[in-house]
């Protein structure tokens, strides 16, 4: 006796149950396009998308991957070229203790950014308005004098400098507690060293990126309550109109064109003004030092390979004279 099938399926199978369907090979090559183009070709086709970070915060934290997060610090100035001897050497190891206190799980740079400003900018801040007395002429004849010192001064340079640290963390909430404990010894560190130093806002980073990549003096208008009923990102804020690169050490942002190099200093003795007189110069430069620590036993590992290297080629250079 023949079964026969059953209603609402097929053979053998239960009521309601449907045959799945298979997909054909152009179905495939659809689904496997579409998933391309959603994973994209892990290049940056927009200036937002060259911008290497995720997401910057109000309290001034940066994720820069998806474990890797960061802080800066802005500092002024210290008196050191003008210091005594005595003094330059208490500078000094107080500076190496400052630099010897991070490990290697903390990446450090030390940024250096002249940038010129708009000059009505800077002319408003020097005007001296005129009062109801007798001595508006003298305002007069001074807000002249630092007319004609501004124009013939720095060329509107305004200098900076940075310390940004980053470090990796499972989570925002363990970047967030291990980044404020190292920006406060850091911050300890500049007060033993005299220096006056305060950490940086997420508006602030905004703004100082801001201004390295519009290089013109363009004013920045931002706030973190545009983003959401606006829908964009920060990096919409601060980007250039546009990126050019490919042409060996030189680049296009907007309309700036401008060169990077990478400096390799191998030198028995350097003179403490090299990078003092780098940024004596009269005209816009990003000067960037990275600063890693490698692990103790790496370090130590590191020096034995240098030394049997030295040792292999005195070797080397003893046998060559016997052999001829």
């Amino acid at each position: 006796m023949s079964k026969e099938p059953t209603k609402g399926g097929a053979p053998g199978k239960s009521p309601g149950t449907k045959a799945k369907r298979k997909l054909t090979r152009s179905e495939k090559k659809q689904i496997a396009a579409a998933i391309r183009q959603a994973k994209g070709d892990g290049k940056a086709h927009t200036a937002q998308q060259t911008i290497p970070y995720i997401n910057l915060y109000p309290d001034g934290i940066c994720r820069i991957t998806e474990k890797k997060y960061s802080k800066s610090i802005v500092y002024e100035d210290i008196n050191y070229q003008l210091a005594q001897a005595d003094d330059k050497t208490a500078i000094f190891e107080n500076w190496c203790d400052f630099l010897n206190y991070f490990d290697a799980s903390v990446s450090v740079q030390l940024s250096f950014i002249n940038q010129g400003t708009q000059r009505e900018e800077a002319e408003k801040a020097i005007n001296i308005p005129a009062q109801e007395d007798a001595f508006n002429s003298i305002r007069t004849e001074y807000g002249d004098m630092l007319k004609s010192q501004l124009s013939k001064g720095n060329n509107g340079l305004v200098k900076h400098k940075y310390i940004t640290f980053s470090i990796e963390a499972d989570n925002m909430s363990a970047a967030k507690s291990r980044l404020s404990r190292i920006e406060t010894d850091i911050l300890n560190n500049f007060k033993v060293l005299g220096v006056s130093a305060r950490p940086q806002t997420g508006y602030e980073r905004l703004q100082t990126m801001h201004g390295v990549f519009h290089p013109e003096g363009e004013p920045f208008h931002f706030d973190f309550s545009w983003l959401a009923p606006s829908g964009l990102t920060t990096k919409d804020f601060i980007a250039p109109p546009s990126f050019r690169f490919g042409e060996g050490r030189y680049f296009r942002m907007g309309r700036k064109i401008g060169a990077v190099s990478f400096l390799q200093i191998l030198a028995p003795e350097l003179n403490d003004r090299i990078l003092a007189d780098m940024l004596d110069l009269e005209t816009g430069v990003i000067v960037n030092l990275h600063i890693h620590s490698i692990d103790q036993t790496e370090a130590i590992k590191t020096v034995k390979r240098k030394i049997t290297d030295l040792d292999k080629m005195k070797i080397e250079e003893q046998v060559r004279p016997a052999r001829a």
